[in-house]
Formats: structure tokens, C-alpha cells, sequence
């Protein structure tokens, strides 16, 4: 049974050590025409559209999806479906890429003869050069003779590989040429875990109706009925129209001789942990978890209280 397992391990190993390679040798051939394409895209005013057909065509969606949510408009169109009606879908000003590693898909015909007759430019991803879909081409971006993972040599491993790690090299280079950045990346992704971590601090805070403004002078049994009455078990102490410090339950416990005597000034810590209503709200759960500390108050660039940001908020929009 050992003998079993390690010959297991040894296939992983093998496979993916073939594929390694076979990305390693993308890198240093890059296709010649990535550039003139990456520069014709950022040029267009239409969209990215995707085709191909088999693994190619599963291939060619995850591109798409990739290519969308990174800020580049893109559908996937099947090969098969587009001579059924789905050509419709691409129009002037749009580009395709079509993918076949072999160049030779029958069933790219329509398709790349529809493109050609209204002038849509191609983008074609395949190993051969010499191939009908290369020659139609506008942009031949070549994917490199590599060995192909399996253990037959046949099925499709190593150049879909190549092919995924080709488009996203493609969405990268139009996401960092566009000056794409994680607030864009939130617009596209609003939903789910991948949205919470991409929550800022301004969208889960409470707001400045919620503020438990107290002054520095404010007798401690009124800031009792602030901090109750808010319902967040803390006080923002101002002096000036700015936040000079915080109170706390954990304040009030080590004041509790003479609590009712004092003032806000006399129990507030002085140096509050503020955040930026612009920070990520994940950024600001970690700080919370560094300092064990279950609030942090939300100022503007003059250090005016704008929210308060209370950890069981975080918790229950699912940020971690």
C-alpha cells in the first residue's frame, strides 16, 4: 500500500513539475504580439469576447470571468453556439480572442469568418503557427511547444495550463494599465466574503446620528446616560469640535471609586485608537484584535468624530 501512495505522489509530483516548466518557457516566449494586442484593447471602446470550444471553451470562460470582474468588459461566446444564432453577440468594436491549441477547430470557421468579414480583429491562442486560425489572425499570441503533462502525452494538461496563465496575464496587464485598484475591485465584487473583506470602515460604521458625543467637563453620571442611551458602550470626549479622547467600559471599571464624582476629562483615555472611514473594514478587525479592543472612533482628516466602528459590526457583516 506504501508502494501505492508513493507512486501516487510521484505522478502529482511529475505533473506538476511538467507544468512548471511548460510555464516557465511561457515567460521567456512570450508571444511577440502581446503587447500590440494589450495596446489594442485599451484602445477599444467595445469588448473583450472569448471563444473556443472543448477545454479550450472552459479555458476561454474562466478568462472571461477573470477579464470582467478586473475591469475589462468581456463575454464568453462558445464556438459551437455562435454558429447557431450567438454570433449576434459580437459587433463592430469588439475584439475576440479565440482559443485552440491545435489552430485547426472546425468549428472556429464561422466564427472566425464572421469576424473577418466585419472586421473584428482576432486574437488567437494556439501552439501552432502555421494554422488557420494563426493565419487569420490580427494578433497571433503563440503558446509555446511544451510537453503535456499526461501520461499518454494527449490530453489537454500542460497547454491549458499555459493558456489559463496567458489570460491571466492578459487581465493583468489591462487591470495595471488601467490603474485598476481594490476599491474598483469592490465595485464588481459586492457580494459574499471576497465583499466583506473588501468593506470599508464608512460602510459598516454607525454614523454621526449615532455619535455618544460627550464634552471633557461633562459629569460622569451624564456620560453614563449617553454611553447607555447609544447602546455602544463607549463616549467620544470632545474638546474644540475634535476627539480628544474615549471612554470605555473597561475605563469605567478602573474608575470605579468615586465614578459619579469625576468628569469626562478625569476617566477618558487621552491617545484613542482612531481609523480612517476610508480604511478596509478587515484592516480595522485586526487592529481591534492586536489591542484588544472592541471600538475605535472614525475621524476625518481634522480629527472630528465622523462614526464609531464597534466590533460585533465587523463580526456580523463577516468580515475576519
Amino acid at each position: 500500500m506504501e508502494d501505492k501512495l508513493t507512486g501516487i505522489d510521484a505522478a502529482a509530483r511529475r505533473v506538476l513539475d511538467v507544468e512548471i516548466r511548460g510555464l516557465a518557457q511561457l515567460a521567456s516566449e512570450l508571444p511577440v504580439d502581446f503587447t500590440p494586442f494589450i495596446e489594442a484593447v485599451l484602445a477599444s471602446s467595445g469588448r473583450l469576447i472569448i471563444s473556443g470550444i472543448g477545454k479550450s471553451a472552459h479555458i476561454g470562460s474562466k478568462i472571461s470571468a477573470t477579464l470582467a470582474s478586473t475591469g475589462t468588459p468581456s463575454l464568453f461566446v462558445h464556438a459551437t453556439e455562435a454558429s447557431h444564432g450567438d454570433l449576434g453577440m459580437i459587433v463592430p468594436g469588439d475584439i475576440c480572442i479565440v482559443i485552440s491549441n491545435s489552430g485547426q477547430t472546425r468549428e472556429l470557421q464561422d466564427l472566425v469568418g464572421y469576424c473577418k468579414r466585419f472586421a473584428i480583429p482576432i486574437a488567437g491562442i494556439s501552439s501552432n503557427p502555421d494554422s488557420v486560425l494563426m493565419r487569420a489572425s490580427t494578433y497571433q499570441l503563440l503558446i509555446p511547444k511544451a510537453e503535456e503533462a499526461c501520461s499518454i502525452g494527449m490530453a489537454p494538461t500542460t497547454s491549458t495550463t499555459m493558456t489559463l496563465a496567458l489570460g491571466d496575464a492578459i487581465a493583468v496587464a489591462l487591470m495595471e494599465q488601467r490603474g485598476f485598484t481594490a476599491d474598483h475591485f469592490k465595485d464588481f465584487h459586492p457580494g459574499g466574503k471576497l465583499g466583506m473583506q473588501l468593506a470599508t470602515v464608512g460602510d459598516l460604521m454607525h454614523g454621526a446620528d449615532d455619535l455618544p458625543l460627550v464634552d471633557q467637563k461633562t459629569p460622569m453620571q451624564d456620560v453614563l446616560l449617553v454611553m447607555t442611551s447609544r447602546g455602544l458602550g463607549t463616549a467620544l470626549v470632545m474638546q474644540d469640535a475634535q476627539l480628544s479622547g474615549i471612554i470605555t467600559d473597561g475605563d469605567l471599571r478602573r474608575h470605579m471609586d468615586g465614578l459619579l464624582s469625576k468628569s469626562a476629562a478625569d476617566i477618558a483615555s487621552g491617545t484613542p485608537l482612531t481609523v480612517s472611514p476610508d480604511g478596509f473594514a478587515a484592516e480595522a478587525l485586526s487592529t481591534m484584535n492586536a489591542r484588544k479592543i472592541n471600538v475605535l472612533a472614525v475621524v476625518d482628516g481634522d480629527q472630528r468624530p465622523v462614526g464609531i466602528l464597534h466590533m460585533h459590526d465587523l463580526l456580523r457583516a463577516g468580515v475576519s
